[in-house]
C-alpha cells in the first residue's frame, strides 16, 4: 500500500526552519551552526530536532494557525444581537442600540462591536461615508499669479474660516 500524502501549509519562515533542522537531522549541519543560522539557541534546536523525530513537517508548523482568537465574538451572540436590533431597533444608533441591548435583552456587548456588526449588516452608515466632504471651486489660475493660486489651493485653514473661495483671499492684497 502507498502511503497516503497529506498536504501541509507553512509559511516561508517555517519553511527555513524545516530546511535548517533537516539538514541538523540528516547530520549535515551543526546544532550550534542551525542556531547561528535561526537566532535560537541549540536547547531550542535540540527540542525542534526532537519533535522533528515524532511528529515530521506537521511539528515544525506553529499551532496557533488554526485556533480563533482570544477576543473573537461568538458567531451566535452575534447574528442573536443582529436579529434584534433589526426587529426592534433599526432606526437606532449603535450606542443608543447597545444600551437597549444591555438593559432590556441582557446582551452586554461593546458600543463599537455593536457599531461594526451595524455596519456590515447596513443598518449604519458612519457619518464619514453619510456626507462627503466639499471639495473646494477650482478657478481658472491664469488670471492670478500661479504661484498664489497654488498656495491658495492648498490653503486648508482659509477654507475653515468661512471663505467660500480661497482663491479670491490671497488675489487680494
Amino acid at each position: 500500500m502507498a502511503a497516503a500524502t497529506e498536504r501541509i501549509t507553512m509559511t516561508m519562515r517555517e519553511l527555513d526552519r524545516f530546511k535548517v533542522i533537516q539538514d541538523v537531522v540528516d547530520g549535515k549541519l551543526k546544532p550550534w551552526r542551525a542556531a547561528q543560522r535561526l537566532e535560537l539557541t541549540t536547547r531550542q534546536i535540540r527540542r525542534l530536532v526532537a519533535r522533528l523525530r515524532e511528529r515530521g513537517p506537521t511539528g515544525l508548523v506553529s499551532g496557533h494557525k488554526t485556533r480563533s482568537g482570544n477576543r473573537r465574538l461568538d458567531a451566535g451572540l452575534a447574528d442573536r444581537a443582529l436579529a434584534i436590533i433589526r426587529d426592534r431597533y433599526a432606526d437606532f444608533g449603535p450606542t443608543l442600540a447597545c444600551e437597549k441591548l444591555r438593559e432590556c435583552h441582557g446582551i452586554r456587548l461593546a458600543k463599537e462591536t455593536i457599531r461594526k456588526l451595524m455596519t456590515s449588516a447596513g443598518l449604519w452608515i458612519p457619518r464619514r461615508i453619510a456626507t462627503a466632504p466639499e471639495l473646494p471651486v477650482a478657478w481658472p489660475c491664469r488670471f492670478i499669479d500661479k504661484r498664489r493660486c497654488r498656495r491658495a489651493m492648498s490653503d486648508a485653514p482659509a477654507r475653515s474660516r468661512g471663505h467660500t473661495n480661497p482663491v479670491w483671499k490671497s488675489h487680494r492684497r
